[in-house]
């Protein structure tokens, strides 16, 4: 079975790969592959058209193969709230939290992943396009295979960019080099209400999947739960996977990086989460009908979350 993952050397959705990679599919009684497939529009697609079984990415991204959700369902969070920072040029001197000085300024996002940052940009009040913010792909990431964090971390440091809205290796990188530095970090409560819930990191498959095997989505969910309890008990283990996927610099940097991770690692998915899914995709107009949070979740998964 394939495991598709739209940014890989990546901390955004790494308790999916570390389910790979650690063997915890495998004692489920699943042979999962884990690979690369970018942007997240394509890594639905390819679960639309059977391509892979499983995707772990942003639970909103699924509308972009799956209409209102028909036909994907989401198993369980990889881990709370929307996990993307924006990071931008530390010579530029923007104080953290202080959205003013964007204007002019370009910012690299990937495709759908940058949805999050106009929403939020909107919500605190400035309009990219009225406040002349270009928020565009990142000059050298084309092709499925590419890394968009490392790709966005060179593209600051080369000056082809003012700042990049990517995951957290790409800001570890970043701000370790002295290249950038954090002006919004969402998950630890930088930027307007609600904005945490825009989206969050997920695993889900297809509601055919589930309705013919369903104990291959049951198996599949354990994994998950179990990879995230495993990095809690011990964060060192992030490195093996690290060790197995990763560049030499990166697997260095990644048990420090999932550890400011862990008190987000939690499977459940809350219908307040659900909820602020729901209300993001429809401000920004890739959601237009009534959505229930039964249409989007697995619930019959649901005690799996609690361990019950």
């Amino acid at each position: 079975m394939r495991l598709a993952i739209p940014d890989l050397i990546s901390n955004s959705y790494f308790t999916a790969l570390a389910a790979a990679e650690l063997g915890h599919f495998a004692r489920h009684g699943l042979e999962v592959q884990a690979d690369l497939i970018f942007p997240v529009d394509r890594a639905y697609e390819a679960l639309r058209d059977g391509k892979v079984d499983f995707v772990a990415g942003a639970a909103h991204g699924a509308l972009a193969a799956f209409p209102a959700w028909r036909g994907v369902k989401l198993l369980g969070a990889l881990a709370q709230g929307m996990y993307w920072f924006l990071v931008m040029r530390k010579n530029l001197g923007i104080a953290r939290g202080d959205l003013a000085p964007l204007s002019g300024k370009r910012i690299g996002a990937a495709p759908w992943v940058e949805m999050g940052l106009r929403r939020l940009l909107i919500e605190a009040g400035l309009d990219p396009e009225r406040n002349d913010i270009t928020i565009s792909p990142v000059p050298g990431a084309t092709g499925t295979t590419t890394n968009f964090g490392l790709t966005a971390a060179q593209a600051l440091a080369d000056g082809k960019i003012d700042g990049f809205w990517a995951n957290g290796m790409a800001t570890e990188i970043a701000v370790t080099s002295g290249t950038g530095s954090i002006v919004l970090d969402v998950r630890r409560g930088d930027g307007p209400a609600g904005c945490f819930d825009y989206t969050f990191g997920a695993l889900a498959t297809t509601e055919r999947l589930i309705e013919d095997t369903p104990d291959v989505a049951e198996a599949a969910l354990r994994a998950l739960i179990d990879a995230q309890a495993e990095l809690r008990a011990d964060v060192a283990r992030a490195t093996i996977v690290g060790e197995k996927r990763f560049p030499p610099r990166e697997t260095e940097l990644i048990a420090q990086i999932v550890t400011r991770d862990l008190p987000y690692y939690d499977a459940a998915i809350s219908e307040k989460s659900v909820a602020g899914v729901i209300g993001f995709a429809r401000d920004i107009g890739i959601l237009n009908e009534d959505v229930e949070y039964s249409d989007i979740v697995a619930t019959q998964f649901a005690p799996l979350w609690t361990g019950r």
